[in-house]
């Protein structure tokens, strides 16, 4: 009897999803396609790196930079040592490291719709941000040009296809 139930659940959502695809269906076909991605949410400023980091980055590594540990790690960027080095930082928001996603243009993926991706401006932006705040103190900042410069895809001479 149990077996029965089960079978008659997914029976009844696989006819509720081929009733509303055949209802729906039309109106989502006609549609122009548009990939909706974090950056699409709310317009981020192009410089500002506050509001790049609140955006994009608090979310894993929280509002205060202490890290989190659950679904996933995250580092703590308050008072990690590890950001003493900008190209570090750039080559980590470029390409991606461990399960941090890759915010570069030539590196990042997405899973469904467009990727997420910064500008060599708000790499750089972010960066510095992070660098001065959550207890860092590094006060040599990073230009947008150092980061396209970090950018292996981008680096003179080496085809990026």
């Amino acid at each position: 009897m149990k077996q029965q139930r089960g079978f008659t659940a997914v029976a009844g959502c696989l006819w509720a999803a081929v009733a509303f695809s055949m209802i729906f269906g039309a109106a989502l076909i006609e549609a122009p396609a548009r990939a909706i991605t974090i950056l699409d949410a709310e317009p981020v400023s192009l410089a500002d790196g506050r509001e790049v980091y609140e955006h994009i980055c608090q979310g894993c590594h929280m509002p205060d930079g202490g890290g989190a540990i659950g679904a996933g790690h995250y580092p703590a960027l308050a008072k990690n040592r590890n950001l003493a080095s900008r190209q570090f930082m750039a080559l980590t928001l470029l390409m991606g490291r461990r399960n941090m996603p890759a915010f570069g243009a030539k590196h990042a993926i997405a899973q469904i719709g467009r990727p997420a991706v910064l500008t060599d401006v708000q790499i750089a932006a972010v960066i510095n941000y992070v660098r001065m705040h959550f207890g860092n103190h590094y006060t040599d900042a990073i230009t947008a040009a150092e980061v396209a410069a970090l950018d292996p895809a981008a680096a003179p001479g080496v085809d990026s296809h």
